[in-house]
């Protein structure tokens, strides 16, 4: 569907916040309730989406579009919505800023205007358990906090759990609302005492280090992909956790700007 800008601020050092309008007739899930938006490429004046909704329709269509016509398009999750203004706010990373490495997703986000057209797919939700646990662990980095966000926002509020979150900076925290049994843990890696070669070391170290609560575990590990990578194998082979009680997404890589 489209959407449209309806404003944009700096809500902290890396994270612009852009509230989009126009999808009333949304289904809100909470939880990690993600999608794709498509935004236009520099020099292009129409946005054209792919018409199929269904996970391989859109793809074909879209790698059928002439690249001169395709939009970027990007993975997101609803860091908030108010189905009753049809609104859905957006948090963009906003990573290479310093060293002009910045990608196309994070230029839209600075760049953006009240009326700008954006795509919007919805695509439901990545967090879905599919055994009974005692408690949940969420592990991520500053990409996965709009996903820790809403998991702990919509868990039941008798809940327990851990979260671990690693941001750059100690103004990148963000106010959570959590049941009053989920432990969060934010590490700043602008003031930490450790030294890490990307983004993400840090929250793995914290892992590792971590006392847990016993019982049956569901596990989330998200954002970069050497740490949801990692403190899967971590949880399964450190800590004897069953590999369908853990879900791992890497969100980007390091080093690595994705493209299409």
């Amino acid at each position: 569907m489209m959407t449209h800008v309806v404003r944009t601020e700096r809500i902290s050092p890396s994270i612009v916040r852009v509230t989009l309008a126009g999808l009333e007739d949304l289904d809100v899930r909470g939880y990690d309730h993600w999608c794709r938006l498509f935004f236009t490429r520099e020099g292009q004046d129409v946005l054209e989406l792919p018409t199929s909704t269904t996970e391989l329709g859109w793809y074909l269509q879209y790698l059928a579009t002439p690249k001169t016509r395709r939009p970027w398009v990007r993975a997101y999750t609803v860091r908030d919505a108010r189905p009753e203004a049809g609104e859905v706010d957006i948090d963009f990373v906003i990573h290479g800023e310093q060293d002009g490495s910045i990608g196309p997703a994070a230029r839209f986000a600075l760049e953006a205007r009240s009326g700008d057209r954006v795509g919007f797919l919805d695509q439901g939700l990545a967090f879905t358990p599919d055994h009974p646990h005692d408690w949940t662990l969420l592990i991520g980095d500053e990409t996965a906090m709009p996903a820790v966000a809403g998991i702990c926002r919509s868990l039941p509020r008798d809940a327990r759990g851990v979260a671990i979150i690693e941001i750059p900076t100690a103004g990148d925290r963000q106010e959570l609302s959590a049941p009053a049994g989920m432990e969060i843990t934010w590490i700043h890696r602008d003031e930490s005492s450790q030294t890490a070669a990307r983004p993400g070391e840090l929250a793995l170290r914290a892992l590792a280090a971590a006392a847990l609560p016993d019982g049956e575990v569901h596990a989330h590990v998200i954002g970069e992909s050497a740490l949801a990578t990692g403190a899967r194998r971590h949880l399964v082979q450190e800590r004897d956790v069953p590999k369908r009680n853990v879900d791992f997404v890497g969100y980007w890589r390091h080093g690595r700007a994705a493209t299409g």
